[in-house]
């Protein structure tokens, strides 16, 4: 075997082992869930809770009073929430709220949210008492960042065409709301454009590079080995 051309044989099938053992293996059903890293700066989205609750609607107390608001940090790396729920009910809790799938509809009710928002089938994007503390307290204020939820529409962490839902310990929901940018407080919840459950891969683009599971190599470059060996 000439001795240039056993370089290049061997230096292809370098970079297919090395691919093998390097590729970051899929764990989500539509990828793995990235940070969004060019959220719109100043771009503010806020839900607030309406009059009336859906759980007990005319329960003489009222309803959960509070909202949620969602801003890009400043550099467009994730998104800043700030949280401000009172008047919870006195008992069930532990409370527990997240980012759900679809609006709120017209008529107000909380079960049409369907479930927590999670374009990638693994580790909910939505489940924010999950990722940052369940209510524990009344009232209850709270501010964190949050890498993987987003105010980039299209995509499918974007929340602005999306819900929240607070529920008892007991995952009965109480009470929802939509977010809008500028929203304010309403007895009758604005219904926005609907939105599908789960986002389809062409319609969900990931920051980064594409990624394969471990151990998947393009037939076409092993094809391209075996044949300069045949050359030989």
């Amino acid at each position: 075997m000439h001795p240039s051309m056993l370089a290049v044989v061997s230096a292809a099938i370098l970079r297919l082992a090395s691919a093998q053992s390097t590729t970051e293996p899929i764990t989500g059903a539509r990828g793995n869930a990235t940070v969004v890293e060019n959220n719109p700066v100043g771009k503010k989205y806020t839900a607030v809770l309406p009059e009336k609750g859906w759980n007990n609607p005319e329960d003489p107390r009222g309803n959960v009073q509070g909202s949620i608001s969602a801003v890009a940090n400043p550099d467009g790396v994730g998104v800043t929430f700030a949280v401000k729920f009172e008047n919870l009910p006195t008992s069930g809790g532990p409370f527990l709220y997240h980012i759900h799938d679809a609006p709120v509809p017209a008529d107000g009710n909380c079960t049409k949210t369907l479930a927590h928002a999670d374009p990638y089938i693994r580790g909910e994007t939505g489940d924010l008492s999950g990722k940052h503390g369940q209510i524990t307290q009344d009232p209850f204020v709270a501010t964190y960042s949050d890498g993987y939820a987003s105010t980039v529409e299209g995509i499918g962490a974007f929340l602005g065409n999306r819900s929240f839902v607070i529920h008892f310990a007991n995952k009965t929901r109480i009470t929802c709301a939509n977010f809008a940018l500028g929203a304010t407080n309403t007895s009758t919840p604005t219904p926005l454009p609907t939105v599908s459950p789960h986002p389809t891969t062409t319609t969900v683009p990931f920051t980064g590079a594409a990624t394969v599971k471990a151990g998947a190599v393009s037939l076409t470059s092993w094809t391209t080995v075996f044949g300069l060996l045949l050359m030989l």
